[in-house]
């Protein structure tokens, strides 16, 4: 099936790794003049032939004025993917101090908040649409910190939200809610699964070969960040155009619930 994909551009943040580096690939080999914005510039974003912008999205006028610049410099917005995120460290809720919720929150749900505002005027002309990468930890909190899952779970319900807002005003806005995927969250070292696998007392590269088993992941391995992509343009496509308010699952089977 062809992605009729009518988004002349966009803006994806958390584009310089992981779901939203192969986010602004996927939307660039489609042929849309994409804006990546991350805290640093990576050479893997700058080969994609992206407008790269480097922008602390957990501090609110970076993060309007990033979207300012790439609003400009792309005339308008038709699609905007919020895929900025940060898990965290492993920690007991005890000892998680005020300053890491807030961190926290301000990455993997206000930054979400502050670029939207700052884009909906030019999706609103352009009867856009826009894809919040969630998590299926805002569904099934176990194993991750607990500022990740519930600013995940906060994301989710801004989606729908703001779903019914702009919904009737051409504007579709759903969300996208992976498992775990092999990105350097699990393999770089130092990573969140480098120190899961510390504290379990397995050596990291046999971690992550058993993560598919230890999440119970159906399928037997992990996705791969471009197949989280391949949904996220199709969530933006024409093909999607009667879905909006959706919580799109892709996780190779972990959420086994009805």
């Amino acid at each position: 099936m062809h992605i009729h994909l009518s988004a002349e551009t966009a803006i994806v943040t958390g584009a310089s790794r992981g779901i939203g580096l192969a986010t602004v690939t996927a939307l660039t080999g489609e042929g849309v003049r994409v804006a990546g914005i991350s805290r640093t510039i990576t050479p893997e974003l700058k080969e994609t032939g992206a407008l790269a912008i480097a922008a602390d999205l957990s501090v609110p006028h970076e993060a309007t004025a990033a979207v300012r610049s790439a609003v400009e410099a792309l005339g308008h917005v038709d699609a905007l993917v919020n895929a900025a995120g940060v898990v965290g460290s492993p920690a007991r809720f005890l000892d998680i101090d005020d300053d890491t919720w807030a961190a926290t929150f301000a990455t993997d749900f206000f930054s979400a908040v502050w670029v939207t505002r700052a884009a909906l005027p030019s999706l609103l002309d352009r009867r856009g649409a826009v894809v919040n990468v969630s998590s299926v930890s805002a569904r099934m909190p176990s194993g991750v910190p607990a500022p990740y899952a519930t600013s995940k779970a906060a994301l989710t319900a801004l989606t729908e939200s703001l779903s019914e807002e702009v919904g009737p005003r051409g504007v579709r806005v759903n969300t996208v809610s992976p498992g775990p995927v092999r990105t350097g969250l699990w393999e770089a070292p130092g990573s969140f699964g480098a120190q899961l696998a510390e504290l379990s007392g397995t050596e990291h590269h046999t971690f992550v070969d058993e993560l598919a088993q230890r999440f119970g992941l159906t399928l037997g391995r992990l996705p791969e960040p471009h197949e989280v992509a391949a949904l996220i343009v199709y969530l933006l496509s024409d093909q999607a155009a009667n879905i909006t308010g959706a919580d799109v699952v892709t996780d190779g089977g972990m959420t086994k619930t009805v």
